[in-house]
């Protein structure tokens, strides 16, 4: 029973709970990646509706099918509105990171936590990878936007294509924001070194 009671001891002094701007941050990594899951699933969704409003286009819509487009256009718009929720929630996140950083200017000054709070990024170094993930998605979004509003009135099919394309390949994701995200995981220890 006593070597029970010391080794949840040992074990809470390896992983003591966190609180403050340590707790934050570490939240606000999981919730960037969550919002970067629900946002591949809309994607996705978006994707195959997008294909449907090209198809139709493609196939010269007829009077009794334009109801269909319609519907799949309605889809689309319910899409992009909650893209634009999952963004509203990202710029929320930045002015959280952001207020951690006058918080800790406040209490440290201008250099800073002389200890990192996690593996080896300031608080500062946490800045970078948010303000990469919600230009990315603020961009991604003004695409996705204006595919929206021109897809079904686009005059050509290869206009469609491209529109269809832009939708499934993300320009504005870059490489850069997959591992800015996984950069913040790491260090927060989301993910295992």
């Amino acid at each position: 029973m006593e070597g029970d009671v010391a080794n949840v001891t040992l074990a809470h002094r390896k992983c003591p709970a966190l609180t403050g701007s340590a707790r934050k941050i570490k939240d606000n990594a999981a919730d960037w990646h969550n919002l970067m899951l629900r946002w591949e699933k809309l994607n996705d969704e978006g994707f195959t509706t997008v294909g449907n409003i090209a198809n139709m286009r493609l196939s010269n819509v007829q009077t009794r099918e334009r109801s269909s487009l319609q519907q799949e256009c309605c889809k689309l718009e319910d899409i992009v509105h909650k893209m634009e929720a999952i963004v509203a929630k990202m710029r929320r996140l930045m002015a959280s990171q952001r207020g951690l950083l006058e918080l800790e200017d406040f209490q440290f000054g201008r250099e800073g936590r002389k200890v990192p709070l996690f593996h080896s990024w300031s608080t500062k170094q946490f800045d970078v990878p948010c303000s990469i993930l919600s230009d990315a998605f603020t961009r991604e979004l003004r695409l996705k936007r204006t595919i929206l509003q021109e897809l079904a009135h686009s005059p050509t099919s290869d206009l469609s294509m491209v529109y269809l394309s832009c939708w499934l390949h993300q320009p504005f994701m870059t490489a850069q924001v997959r591992l800015a995200l996984e950069a913040m995981l790491l260090e927060t220890g989301h993910r295992p070194l």
